[in-house]
Parts: C-alpha cells; structure tokens; sequence
C-alpha cells in the first residue's frame, strides 16, 4: 500500500468521527460540567442583571437542599420518585409480563390486540396526562362512571389526595438507607454463599461493608439531620400518576417479553413438561430465567424515564401540586421561573447522579457480556 493510501485509511476514520465526539464533548459532557460548576456557585438571575459575577459557594447548594428549611418542596419530590419508580416498574413489568403470555398463546386477532395493547405508547406523556386528569377528575370521570350502573357517584380524590401512608422523618432518612443497603448486601451475601458456598467469601464481604459503612457513616443521621420536625411519605395521590404511565408504557414491555417468549424454542417447554413440570414450573424455571436479560433492559429502560419524568406530571398537577411533584418539575420552576440558577443546576446534577446510578451498571453488566 501507497504512504498515501497508508495514511488515508489511518485517519480518514478519525476525521469523520471528529466532528460528532466534538459535538458531544461540548453540547454534552461540556454543559455537564458548566452545569455541575453553576451548582458549586450562588448564581442567580438578580446577580446577573445588576452586572455581578457569581462567587463559589461549594456544596452549600446540595446542603440546602437537604437539609435547608426552605427546600421543603425537593426533599418531597425525592420521595416521590423513589415511591412512583418502585411501583411503575412493578407496575409495567407485571401487567406487560402478563399480556405478552397472553399474546403467546397465539389467540385468534393477536395482531389487533397487540395494536390496541401498543396503541398508548404512540401517545405523547403530555396527551396521556390531559386524558388520566380528566379520567381522575374528583367531580367526573371515573368517580361518575358508577352512576351509569345506578350506584352513587364515587368521591375518590385521586391526584389531588392529601392523604399519605408510611410516613417517617427526615432527618432519620440515612439511617433507614443505610440499614437498607446493609439488608441488601448480608442478603446477597449469603446468596453468594449459597451458590458458591464460600462462607468466608460471603462474611468476609458482609463485614467489610459494615465497617466501610461504620467508617464512612459514623452516625449516618448527621446527614440528613434537620434543626425541625419534617415527616415525609408515601403521597396516595401517587397512584393516579402510577396508573397513567403505566398504562402508557405497558405496552412497550409487553412488547419486549412477547419477542422474547416467542424465541425461546418450544423444545425447551415440551422437556420441561415430558418431566413432569407443570405451566407454573415451566415459567418459574425455564421460560422467567432466559428472559432475565430482557427483564433487565425493561427495567433500566422504564427506571430512566421515570427518574426524569416531566410533563405527565406536569400536566397532570400543573406543576403546583405538591403531592405528585417531581425533582424535573421542581428543576424548572426554581430555574426558569425563579431565577435561581444555582440550586437549579444542583437539583439537575443530582438527577444525573440518580440517572447515572441505573444506567451506568446496566452499560457495564452489557459491556462484560458482549467481551464474553
């Protein structure tokens, strides 16, 4: 080959990937880090227009909100969407799992019902919020339809209830993580334990998370610690939004466990069956263990988008409703209609942070199986 030839092919490929890495580079990972250096500052609309410049201020923003007095509204918000992500996922797995077993019965119509099921995933979340308002109207809606069948109209609040369950306190939150973690890592642990059988593997393990813990931690309540009382809880109006977006995006997981089913080689089935399991044997141990990794994805997937919800809560609550707030919703008011950059861009940096810690897993469990 030609020097000329040599050095095309050397670098031909690299200027053609150059311009899209420094796109990336700079309207991605660039307004990431101006992001995370607006969080670190006390930047402000009124600064700005009286010609000031913004001081650094550290992580005074991130303790704020924490732990600040005012910031009430993002430490609910938090809990939100720990709540609305457990049971949307829940949620979307089931009532997808469930269709997609149905479908694979290979009924008669399949292709219209997969259509109907699929049908709300081709809605915007902004459409699916102005039907489920109107559906979860106190006054109309679903609380009317009993009328039609001669019983007195219901007097469900839905996504204006006031009512919460589980409550506890704030300021014992990291407390109550930390046993959680704790719980979690003893439990896989001694799975560990019981499939390797290392016993010293697993309570060497289980150990060293306590004391890293112990260490790290000392008194995890000091993080969280509040000078007032502050109770905080599962908000029942979260169901109505549950509901909604689970109606949305069932469909999508549905569609994800059909193609999986439908690959898995009925051989596989009629063994399991010629040894004497029956359909719930058959799905417990062969067909739920190889759509593991398609679970896997759903979850991530619908993990995403619930973290960064918007504008079905948006529409749904007008984004004044603090019993289905969201941090995304709190992030835009505090930023473009408060003018407060700072605690804004903190807000935004701790969602990445939420986002980062289920998709980062995920792209290296992916990334591991692929060099297999």
């Amino acid at each position: 080959m030609t020097p000329v030839g040599t050095y095309t092919s050397r670098f031909l490929p690299i200027m053609v990937l150059l311009p899209s890495v420094l796109l990336v580079a700079v309207f991605i990972y660039g307004f990431i880090g101006w992001t995370g250096y607006t969080a670190m500052s006390d930047s402000n609309a009124l600064q700005q227009l009286s010609g000031q410049s913004s001081s650094y201020v550290g992580l005074e923003n991130y303790k704020n909100l924490f732990t600040g007095q005012l910031n009430f509204r993002f430490r609910t918000d938090l809990v939100n969407v720990f709540f609305f992500t457990i049971m949307f996922i829940v949620a979307s797995q089931v009532i997808g799992f469930g269709l997609a077993i149905l479908l694979d019965q290979h009924v008669q119509g399949e292709g219209i019902f997969r259509s109907i099921f699929l049908f709300p995933m081709s809605l915007s979340f902004i459409v699916t919020g102005v039907i489920w308002q109107w559906l979860f109207s106190p006054n109309s809606g679903l609380n009317s339809l009993v009328t039609y069948i001669g019983l007195p109209q219901a007097k469900a609040r839905w996504f204006i209830s006031q009512e919460q369950w589980a409550t506890f306190q704030w300021g014992n939150l990291a407390s109550i993580l930390v046993i959680i973690v704790l719980g979690i890592v003893i439990f896989m642990s001694l799975n560990y334990w019981a499939r390797r059988r290392s016993q010293a593997g697993a309570l060497t393990a289980a150990l060293a998370i306590l004391l890293i813990s112990w260490l790290t931690f000392g008194n995890p309540s000091e993080i969280t610690k509040l000078a007032f009382e502050e109770s905080h809880g599962f908000n029942v109006a979260l169901f109505a939004v549950v509901i909604a977006a689970s109606w949305q995006m069932s469909g999508y997981t549905m569609a994800m466990y059909l193609a999986g089913l439908r690959g898995i080689p009925e051989e596989l089935r009629e063994a399991a069956r010629v040894d004497g399991a029956g359909e719930v044997a058959t799905y417990r141990h062969i067909v739920i263990p190889l759509l593991r990794p398609i679970t896997l994805s759903a979850i991530i997937i619908q993990g995403h988008i619930s973290l960064k919800i918007f504008d079905l809560v948006f529409t749904m609550g007008g984004g004044e409703n603090l019993f289905i707030d969201m941090p995304g919703i709190n992030m835009f008011l505090l930023t473009f209609r408060g003018q407060d950059f700072a605690r804004g861009a903190a807000i935004a940096m701790i969602m990445l942070v939420m986002i980062a810690i289920v998709i980062v897993p995920y792209l290296v469990i992916s990334l591991r199986e692929e060099e297999e």
